[in-house]
């Protein structure tokens, strides 16, 4: 962990690690060929290896090694050339063979960093592991009818289990550590991030201490969904640890739910050790080799990665640091900056555009840029327009709205259509600020006693008169050289 000031609760220390279950974007399962595709009826995408019949063997999805060598690059981490898969032996009613396929003593990816920032200041969380395994299924309770059922569909789903060490001590930084590996897996494409799909699943190991003391015992958090739900909980589990420490209580290693109608966490079970999960090599999977020439292949096909593209739009356009970052929280808007300060020649307008209206736009339309409505060359056309003095800022706008709401599509067309061009002609408008000198006698006196808000008021005039269409730099400047 980097070294950075450490947050007190109440005199105490909160250490927080953890451990991320993410969806490997891949068709069929991690040891079958059945599909992955979220939201089919119950058990249809079950297949006899995914449902421990006698007989099956698992055989190992390329497509999710591939996945994991992506993540050990983008993370620096060590891609381990053999790696073994163990059985983890527990009972579950979703768990068809009694016990899980995974990775225990040798995973394929080891060590590495998620590096971020809490306001202004950079964290480093280190990773301990990222191995590969299959998902468990799913119990469905129907408390109306008083009945349970299981849907195997996801049982085989191929996940990697992204492990930290407990590095991160607030919730703050739980959070934006969190989003930073939300961003890293859905930028190389190993991941489609839907965390209600549970795609992304978070589990935060809890503790708290004082300073100095040992490791307090930790309460895992488990199947986190959201970032909201995320903050809620760990907020809470803190308190609650600090309370019961305080009353004199002591706290016993559990696994426990949040309840996001309550915003509680309560106790589900008692946390196992690995030990209790009787670990062993699984005999039906020989070990995995990850040969150097195919992680040179996947190397050379990886995207520039967040943090390399948000340094290169600093070196390259100029922006500030909080813009870069900005614009690469995911891939699809960074693409979108990109093509439009190009078209424009102005990065820093084109930053301004995209991070304002065109953020604000998404947000409360609850839209992806994929889905944005203002392609980045209509938006890079439409600041040029600006640039050159054919509209005025509040032009801009409207011609914008058109464009969004699709009743028009080129940029030129709809300054046209709407009679949006500035007004560049000298003489017309300085035959405008002459009649609007010769009705303003008091606020001609005004400025030139000194008042400056009588100048604003007689350029508000030449632009109402104008009917917005004079370029308000010309009109200064015209009415400055009038006035001298």
């Amino acid at each position: 962990m980097t070294e950075q000031t450490i947050k007190l609760i109440n005199g105490y220390e909160v250490v927080i690690g953890f451990e991320t279950h993410t969806q490997l974007a891949t068709q069929s399962k991690i040891f079958s060929r059945a599909s992955t595709a979220f939201g089919a009826e119950p058990n249809t995408q079950a297949c006899p290896v995914d449902l421990a019949l006698p007989g099956t063997l698992p055989v190992m999805n390329r497509k999710a090694v591939e996945c994991a060598i992506k993540l050990g690059l983008a993370l620096g981490s060590h891609i381990a050339p053999v790696s073994i898969f163990a059985r983890k032996n527990y009972f579950y009613p979703d768990l068809p063979k009694g016990y899980q396929i995974s990775q225990f003593e040798i995973p394929v990816v080891q060590g590495g960093t998620v590096s971020f920032f809490v306001g202004d200041e950079k964290k480093t969380v280190r990773l301990v592991r990222a191995h590969l395994e299959e998902d468990a299924g799913k119990s469905v309770h129907d408390e109306f009818i008083g009945q349970s059922g299981i849907d195997l569909n996801r049982a085989g789903t191929p996940l990697l289990e992204i492990v930290t060490e407990p590095d991160i001590r607030s919730t703050e930084e739980a959070v934006a550590y969190a989003k930073e590996l939300h961003k890293i897996v859905t930028w190389i494409g190993i991941c489609d991030g839907n965390m209600q799909e549970g795609s992304f699943r978070c589990d935060a190991n809890v503790s708290v201490r004082k300073p100095g003391q040992p490791l307090g015992t930790r309460r895992e958090i488990k199947n986190l969904n959201s970032f909201r739900n995320m903050q809620i909980a760990i907020d809470y589990e803190i308190r609650w640890q600090i309370e019961e420490i305080e009353d004199g209580r002591t706290i016993q290693q559990a696994t426990v739910l949040f309840n996001p109608d309550t915003g509680e966490t309560r106790a589900m079970r008692t946390k196992e050790d690995s030990a209790d999960y009787r670990y062993f090599p699984d005999p039906d999977l020989p070990p995995l080799h990850v040969a150097a020439d195919w992680v040179e292949k996947v190397k050379a096909d990886m995207p520039e990665l967040p943090r390399q593209r948000a340094d290169r739009f600093v070196g390259q356009y100029g922006l500030p640091e909080y813009d870069a970052t900005t614009l690469t929280q995911s891939q699809g808007m960074a693409d979108y900056f990109e093509v439009a300060a190009k078209v424009c020649g102005q990065p820093k307008l084109a930053s301004n555009w995209v991070m304002g209206e065109i953020s604000r736009r998404l947000n409360h339309e609850e839209i992806a840029i994929e889905q944005v409505k203002v392609s980045a060359e209509q938006l890079g056309a439409l600041i040029q327009r600006i640039q050159d003095g054919t509209i005025s800022n509040n032009a801009a706008k409207q011609v914008f709205e058109v464009l969004w709401t699709g009743e028009g599509s080129d940029v030129d067309a709809v300054i046209e259509a709407k009679g949006l061009k500035q007004m560049n002609d000298t003489g017309a408008l300085e035959k405008i600020i002459d009649e609007v000198i010769a009705a303003n006698p008091a606020n001609v006196e005004q400025y030139r006693a000194g008042k400056d808000k009588a100048f604003n008021a007689l350029v508000g005039q030449v632009m109402k008169a104008s009917k917005g269409k004079a370029n308000p730099g010309q009109v200064n400047e015209l009415l400055k050289a009038r006035l001298a």
